[in-house]
């Protein structure tokens, strides 16, 4: 079937270019964000923490970051974003990135229906119909359609860039297509992340903390089932009195998930058929624990050896007691996205990242921020990517 469904723009003309952060882009991402709020957002807290990303002053932030540079830019011309098909709420940053980089952008969300998209694609199409969005109504079309060569062949052949949100098998798909000569290809592949803590620190925490870094490290987590490159699936430790913080965290994480999370069945098969994988196959395991049936922990003997550790999700980790960062090395090669941090100093870690160059790497944020998406991402700067640059002698 080569069906397409037009969900937003199908006459969208996706032939106007805009100066990064133009007033206008800004003054729609505000309204869109009021008009996501009128509706009913209380249980998709990720349909909220990206309506409070559009708000002005958080783009107006945004903006300064730029405000420096006194160089002319201007948009590519027309994005195609392939999205990827278990974060529901990822095509919308990705569209927010090419407007405020002032571009025409065709959106493919997943074929799957998503509430969070349907939510937020209602408030666009309300914003988009006011008089004064007119020019903008123009640059956007959001599409929907099963895996078809047809139509991924058509919109990369009028692409000037394409965001590639996928795995590594999907992009190397994507990039099979042709394209245009000068078209730029912005892949978000396959990557995995971890968490650092330390237990010293954790220890001293009032009750009260200890519950907001558990909420925190769900929220980067059990919030979006661990599909996340951002949500960590490998715990370090560092420091002393390891076993006493580590049971803490683990009982309390447990208590939390019984409360908060719903997991779908196949995630129990799931869980149990990884674990008694790794215990037939994976000789670097020292113990285990299952605390429930949405909490794994498998603790590890050798860090150096990991090629036994693998992508996880729906709260399955593993984790290890380090000496230092420097172990760090073992694991960081270039696919490591995200370090989620508890109980160091952003001096500490910002000093130690500067005199140690791992391959990988490309954030480093505290517990509860690991899904922040931002304009810098997987180490492109987006803005500038999407943007070319006219220069005046």
């Amino acid at each position: 079937m080569n069906q397409i469904e037009y969900i937003v723009g199908k006459n969208a003309r996706l032939n106007i270019c805009l100066a990064p952060f133009d007033d206008k882009i800004i003054l729609f991402l505000e309204e869109l964000s009021k008009m996501i709020n009128l509706l009913n957002i209380k249980s998709f807290v990720d349909v909220k923490a990206f309506s409070f990303f559009c708000r002005k002053k958080n783009i107006l932030n945004l903006k300064l970051k730029y405000a420096k540079n006194d160089t002319i830019r201007v948009g590519l011309g027309t994005l195609f974003h392939i999205t990827p098909s278990n974060i529901p709420t990822n095509f919308a940053y990705s569209l927010v990135f090419g407007l405020i980089s002032g571009n025409s952008n065709i959106i493919k969300v997943p074929s799957k229906n998503f509430e969070e998209i349907n939510l937020i694609c209602k408030s666009l199409k309300n914003v988009l119909k006011k008089k004064e969005f007119s020019k903008i109504r123009q640059m956007i079309t959001i599409v929907k359609y099963s895996q078809s060569d047809l139509w991924t062949k058509k919109f990369s052949l009028i692409a000037d860039g394409r965001l590639i949100w996928g795995g590594d098998k999907t992009i190397m798909e994507i990039k099979k297509f042709e394209t245009k000569a000068k078209t730029i290809d912005v892949p978000f592949s396959d990557r995995y992340s971890i968490s650092i803590i330390n237990s010293e620190k954790f220890l001293k925490l009032k009750e009260y903390d200890k519950l907001n870094l558990i909420r925190n490290f769900y929220n980067d987590t059990y919030a979006v089932d661990q599909n996340a490159c951002s949500s960590p699936h490998i715990i370090l430790w560092k420091g002393k009195l390891l076993n006493q913080a580590k049971k803490k965290f683990w009982r309390d994480l447990d208590n939390y998930v019984r409360k908060k999370y719903n997991p779908p069945l196949i995630s129990i098969i799931d869980n149990f058929h990884r674990m008694t994988s790794d215990l037939m196959e994976n000789t670097n395991i020292q113990y285990f624990k299952k605390y429930n049936k949405s909490q794994y922990v498998i603790t590890l003997k050798d860090l150096k050896k990991n090629e036994y550790i693998k992508k996880t999700k729906w709260g399955f980790f593993y984790e290890y007691q380090i000496k230092n960062l420097n172990e760090l090395k073992f694991i960081t090669e270039r696919k490591l996205q995200t370090i989620t941090y508890f109980g160091f100093t952003k001096k500490y870690l910002r000093d130690f990242f500067k005199k140690n160059h791992f391959k990988g790497i490309d954030r480093i944020v505290p517990f509860g921020q690991g899904l922040n998406i931002n304009l810098v991402w997987d180490g492109y700067d987006l803005n500038k990517i999407l943007s070319r640059e006219i220069e005046i002698i």
